[in-house]
């Protein structure tokens, strides 16, 4: 990953968003790839919902899926520590 922070605009859903970072570019059509995809899941399975909603939604997925790996990363390495202690 770069050092250096650079500005990326992405579409997501029927918004344009400027987000300034150090990932590559790759990395950031890759999330906009993919929460394009879930903002149309979430209006398939809820044409109601608005675009707010959706939004905080999709974040709320995200920060649990998050805590979730997060929670797993922690036992793995818990594990491999008392694996290297036997």
């Amino acid at each position: 990953m770069s050092e250096t922070k650079k500005r990326f605009k992405a579409k997501i859903g029927n918004r344009t968003y400027t987000f300034v970072g150090k990932s590559s570019m790759e990395h950031m059509h890759a999330v906009t790839d993919l929460m394009n995809k879930q903002l149309s899941q979430l209006n398939q399975l809820s044409a109601s919902v608005s675009y707010e909603d959706a939004m905080v939604l999709l974040a709320f997925n995200a920060i649990s899926d998050q805590l979730k790996l997060q929670g797993e990363l922690d036992e793995l390495k818990t594990d491999s520590k008392s694996g290297a202690k036997k």
